[in-house]
């Protein structure tokens, strides 16, 4: 038995070194060499080389698998204590329990990494990532703590950026003001002229219409617009126009409010100009002006039948999931991205499968989710369901969509007012914000070029 363990491994390990950690071909090599492994060792999982078990724990990782990854970390923690890939099984143990919602849990993992390697790269993405469980947990007041700590010890560290940026959001949060109008004004004399800066005046704005504070707010967003580039921050001219108008708005300053809404460009691509154009036209439908009929090329219905079967189904606009679909795999029904999501609404299958029986797949597979008669029923399903817990707010949808839900709730929850524009300043990420922005665009040309039945107007 010992011979034929051994020829088995030595076949799989020749084999493991030559296939991406990424690919879909990496996940079946991974669980077929588990899978023969365990048959030949009753059961169990065997002791490899550290090497193959960080490779199939990266494989693993990739696709979302958590579990069976952290099975080979662990096995290189308990028998190769000293080798170089312990930060990796550490940091990667908690970054799949942050993944499970399992944020206290990872902060103890986090600890054990910062412990006895805190100066490696593992290390500082640790810390950064811990002062994120403590958000995610709810703790803000440790979480900014956590951040301040990071600003400490990594002063030229890769997030120091989004530490400071953390730091404002998590006291704001706590309900901390006063402390995070200090961290606010920290950020724009420690980063002058740089997109944090802008990031941090932002912030400024978001609290004050979070508080109410309409003239505050409106004050904030001219100190906004007066820095002197928004290149490469979370935020824009426009952005900044319209939360000014909307504060202008709430304070009864009707008339200055509609003044700085028609300055922002009504386009396909300003997602700001659309809202404004709305506020604007009140009841009336604002049309976009540059539709041209080369936008039906551009923005085509496809896989209509199943689209519209399970969309309505789940009584979701189908033109809603028109619009995820072209931004997620722009309706190639193969595609998967680095983080493991396939097929045409991109999903993960740790998400899949929980809408799996309902969907009417129990016995799902990822390969499966390459199907669209598959992977548009599960989508729609799980469109349904954060729509619904979101209170009906596309927007939200969108963000949960690409960041998770958690991301997304904690982001409407310190959405006041519930107003969409306000939602999407809210954003945290910078690629989920843009995500955001994208979809909620093509929503709004979907709506215009068809009805809810995928008609053309």
């Amino acid at each position: 038995m010992k011979t034929i363990v051994a020829g088995i491994l030595a076949i799989i390990i020749a084999a493991s070194a030559v296939f991406a950690q990424t690919s879909d071909a990496a996940l079946r090599r991974a669980q077929a060499a588990d899978n023969a492994a365990r048959l030949a060792n009753q059961g169990a999982l065997p002791l490899l080389p550290a090497a193959e078990h960080l490779s199939r724990a990266e494989a693993y990782m990739a696709n979302r698998l958590f579990p069976e990854a952290r099975e080979h970390w662990a096995k290189v923690m308990k028998h190769y204590p000293d080798d170089a890939g312990i930060p990796k099984a550490l940091f990667g143990t908690a970054r799949s329990l942050m993944w499970e919602r399992e944020y206290l849990k990872a902060v103890d993992w986090f600890d054990r990494l910062l412990k006895d390697h805190s100066m490696t790269r593992e290390g500082r993405e640790g810390l950064a990532f811990k002062g994120a469980s403590y958000v995610r947990a709810g703790k803000n007041l440790e979480a900014a703590k956590t951040y301040e700590q990071y600003t400490v010890m990594f002063p030229t560290g890769e997030r120091i950026e989004s530490a400071y940026l953390n730091i404002i959001d998590a006291y704001r949060e706590a309900g901390e003001y006063d402390k995070a109008d200090e961290w606010v004004e920290k950020a724009v004399r420690t980063f002058p002229g740089r997109r944090t800066e802008a990031n941090a005046l932002q912030a400024k704005v978001r609290m004050e219409l979070f508080r109410g504070r309409w003239d505050e707010a409106a004050a904030a967003a001219d100190r906004m617009l007066a820095v002197r580039s928004f290149a490469g921050s979370m935020t824009s001219a426009d952005e900044a126009r319209y939360l000014k108008a909307f504060a202008l708005e709430n304070a009864g300053k009707r008339e200055e409010a509609w003044a700085i809404y028609s300055t922002i460009p009504n386009t396909l691509t300003s997602y700001y100009g659309g809202l404004a154009a709305d506020r604007i036209a009140g009841s009336r439908v604002q049309r976009i002006s540059q539709t041209t009929p080369r936008l039906f090329t551009e923005y085509p219905v496809q896989y209509r039948v199943q689209v519209l079967r399970h969309a309505q189904r789940q009584n979701i606009d189908p033109r809603f999931v028109l619009a995820i679909m072209k931004q997620e795999s722009s309706f190639r029904p193969g595609a998967r991205s680095p983080a493991g999501a396939r097929g045409l609404v991109q999903l993960v299958y740790d998400t899949a499968i929980k809408y799996k029986d309902e969907a009417g797949y129990p016995n799902l597979q990822p390969d499966d989710l390459y199907n669209p008669e598959i992977n548009v029923a599960i989508g729609s399903i799980y469109i349904r369901k954060i729509k619904d817990e979101f209170g009906g707010l596309y927007e939200a949808v969108a963000a949960s969509y690409n960041a998770g839900e958690d991301n997304a709730a904690r982001w409407l929850n310190r959405t006041r007012p519930r107003e969409p524009g306000v939602f999407a300043a809210e954003v945290g990420f910078a690629e989920t914000k843009n995500y955001v922005f994208k979809v909620m665009n093509n929503y709004r040309v979907y709506r215009e070029l068809y009805d809810e039945n995928l008609n053309r107007r």
